[in-house]
């Protein structure tokens, strides 16, 4: 499913920049600027699309390192029929890996499991910023 939505975004990209080169090619001041911004949307969609895939491959190989050295939590959560985490687990989880960090903050490994408790309490921006300084501190 990724590759089929990078190969129409990468399609559509494609005729972006199409469609800015016209535009710079008119000559004209409106066109001319009107085609370079046409020509900065692929770039920062193309920017944020490369920065997601990295971080996406960052955590699973973190992820896989500590499922294979038994670190990773075992998702025991009980769930709402929506699929949310229960709050009293979430925050269970959450002070439980706080704990952790407190403990040693430079160990990427409990930086981690606090994103992923971060997660399960539905706070996906901190998630993300703990999931990015467990990279930072992975050797």
């Amino acid at each position: 499913m990724l590759a089929v939505l990078l190969l129409l975004s990468a399609l559509y990209l494609g005729l972006l920049v199409q469609q800015g080169v016209r535009l710079l090619a008119t000559g004209e001041v409106v066109g001319v600027l009107l085609g370079v911004a046409v020509l900065l949307v692929p770039l920062l969609v193309g920017w944020a699309v490369v920065r997601e895939i990295l971080f996406g491959a960052a955590t699973q190989r973190l992820a896989d390192e500590l499922a294979a050295s038994g670190g990773l939590p075992v998702d025991d959560l009980q769930r709402h029929p929506s699929g949310r985490v229960v709050r009293e687990d979430a925050e269970r989880l959450f002070t439980r890996y706080r704990a952790e960090v407190e403990q040693d903050d430079g160990d990427w490994a409990r930086w981690f499991r606090l994103s992923l408790a971060y997660d399960a309490a539905g706070d996906r921006r901190r998630a993300r910023a703990a999931a990015r300084h467990a990279i930072s501190l992975h050797p």
